[in-house]
């Protein structure tokens, strides 16, 4: 299973260097959409993305237009709180691409309004705007390894000192 996660033009370095641990727990593949509201070497991404930042894999774009130029088969679905369908009611396939806006604004309209039938939204009471993103592509995330029956991951924990 190849999972990619996209993020289109992240604001922030902590929540894309979240992102960029959890690909490395999953063996997600993480792709960055420009403009970057950072610096791919700056302290607070590597901070939050911990001493895994090495092991990502990760590759940037200049824009939307090449990304699908360099994906040109990626099945995207992206996340917005203007989906009408919600993020458990679809089918992921095990390398489909999950596609987060960015913190201010998320996905621009023009993109969405192009992908209706693959937009997707995470449920929230009231008048929230949003979630952070990095809990948002977590919760997506992990539904697509739920889905596909969380394939080469360890599903058994240990205890470190004591024993069951």
């Amino acid at each position: 299973m190849a999972l990619n996660i996209v993020l289109h033009q992240p604001e922030i370095p902590q929540n894309t260097g979240n992102i960029g641990r959890t690909c490395v727990a999953v063996g997600a593949r993480l792709h960055l959409i420009e403009p970057l509201g950072f610096l791919l070497n700056e302290k607070a991404l590597k901070r939050a993305g911990m001493d895994y930042w090495h092991e990502l894999d990760v590759s940037t774009y200049v824009n939307y237009q090449e990304f699908l130029e360099k994906n040109p088969e990626a099945k995207i679905y992206y996340a917005t709180t203007k989906g009408r369908k919600l993020y458990s009611d679809v089918a992921y396939e095990p390398d489909c691409y999950l596609m987060f806006g960015k913190e201010s604004g998320g996905i621009p309209e023009e993109i969405l309004k192009e992908h209706p039938d693959t937009c997707i939204r995470i449920p929230m009471l009231g008048d929230t705007r949003s979630l952070n993103l990095s809990n948002a592509a977590a919760i997506v995330t992990y539904e697509a390894l739920r889905q596909n029956k969380f394939q080469n991951m360890k599903l058994e924990g240990e205890l470190h000192r004591l024993h069951w």
